[in-house]
C-alpha cells in the first residue's frame, strides 16, 4: 500500500499496532489496513468496544480537570497514543492556560503526528521513548527542562499499562516515576480487566498477540497493587465510567460492561 504523508519511514504498514487500532475505535484517521482489519475481528466479538475506548478518554478528560482543580499544571501523558478532539493539553489550557504537558509514546507514528497537532507550543511537547524506561524519560523531561519535577506532576497512564507484560514489573515502574516526582503530586490509571469478561477477553487477548504489544488484563486487585504508595482519592479504584461521573461525561448504563478500572491517586 502507498505511504501516508504523516507516516514515518520504516513504520510497518502491514502489522497491526495498538495505538492506531486505538485511534481507529475513536474514529480517527490515522490507522492503516491491517490496524482496521483487526480492529473489525476484535469488534465481531466486542460491539461495545468503541464505546468502552471512548469511555477511556472520558475517564482522562473527567481526571484531568480534577487535578486542574488540584492545582496541578504539569502533566506527563504515559503512552499517549495519537492525539484526538478533546486531548490532555486542551482540557488543562481550557481551564488553566499555564498547564504544561509532555505527552510520550513509544510508537513513531503518534508521535509524529502529535508534533503536527502542537506546532512550535513551547509548553506542550510530544517525545519519543519508552515508559517501561522511567530513567531515560525522567532524564529527557529534567535535561530538556519541559517540566519541573520539583513542584506537583500528573503522571497519566491511560489505556497503557495493559501493554506492559508482568516481566517488565509494572509495580517498579511506576515506582520509580513515583519516587522521581514531588510530594503533593498524583497518577491517574486506567486498565482494562478480564474481570467478569470471560471468553471474549481471551478473544482479545489473542487478537493483541499479533501486534509488537500484547496484551495482559489485571484483576481490581492486581491494579490496586500497582499503585502503592500512593493514596487513592474517592472514590478510589473503581469501574471508569463510575469514576466521578458527571454531567459532560455521561456514565453508561451497564457499568460493568466496560471491562476496565479507573483511579486518581494523591502523593503524599
Amino acid at each position: 500500500m502507498s505511504r501516508p504523508e504523516w507516516a514515518p519511514y520504516g513504520v510497518d504498514l502491514d502489522r497491526p499496532n495498538a495505538a492506531r487500532v486505538y485511534d481507529y475505535y475513536l474514529g480517527g484517521a490515522h490507522n492503516f489496513a491491517a490496524d482496521r482489519t483487526m480492529a473489525e475481528q476484535a469488534l465481531a466479538d466486542w460491539p461495545e468496544l468503541p464505546l468502552i475506548m471512548r469511555a477511556n478518554r472520558a475517564f482522562m478528560r473527567r481526571a484531568v480537570r480534577f487535578l486542574i482543580d488540584a492545582g496541578v499544571r504539569q502533566f506527563l501523558d504515559l503512552g499517549s497514543g495519537i492525539p484526538t478532539a478533546g486531548n490532555v493539553h486542551e482540557v488543562a489550557r481550557a481551564a488553566a492556560p499555564d498547564s504544561r504537558v509532555v505527552y510520550v509514546d513509544i510508537d513513531p507514528v503518534a508521535v509524529a503526528h502529535s508534533r503536527a497537532i502542537l506546532g512550535d507550543d513551547p509548553r506542550v511537547v510530544a517525545a519519543q521513548a519508552d515508559l517501561r524506561d522511567p530513567p531515560a524519560v525522567l532524564d529527557l523531561v529534567r535535561r530538556e527542562g519541559w517540566l519541573d519535577l520539583s513542584q506537583p506532576v500528573a503522571v497519566l497512564l491511560v489505556a497503557v499499562l495493559h501493554f506492559v507484560p508482568d516481566g517488565d514489573d509494572p509495580g517498579c515502574i511506576i515506582a520509580a516515576y513515583r519516587e522521581a516526582i514531588a510530594p503533593g503530586s498524583y497518577l491517574a490509571i486506567c486498565h482494562a480487566s478480564a474481570d467478569g469478561q470471560g471468553e471474549r477477553a481471551e478473544k482479545h487477548r489473542a487478537l493483541y498477540a499479533r501486534t509488537p504489544t500484547p496484551m495482559t488484563m489485571r484483576s481490581r486487585e492486581q491494579i490496586d497493587a500497582l499503585m502503592k504508595g500512593f493514596e487513592p482519592v474517592p472514590p478510589g479504584l473503581v469501574h471508569m465510567t463510575r469514576w466521578r461521573p458527571d454531567d459532560v461525561d455521561e456514565e453508561p448504563v451497564n457499568a460493568s460492561n466496560f471491562p476496565g478500572y479507573a483511579a486518581v491517586a494523591f502523593r503524599p
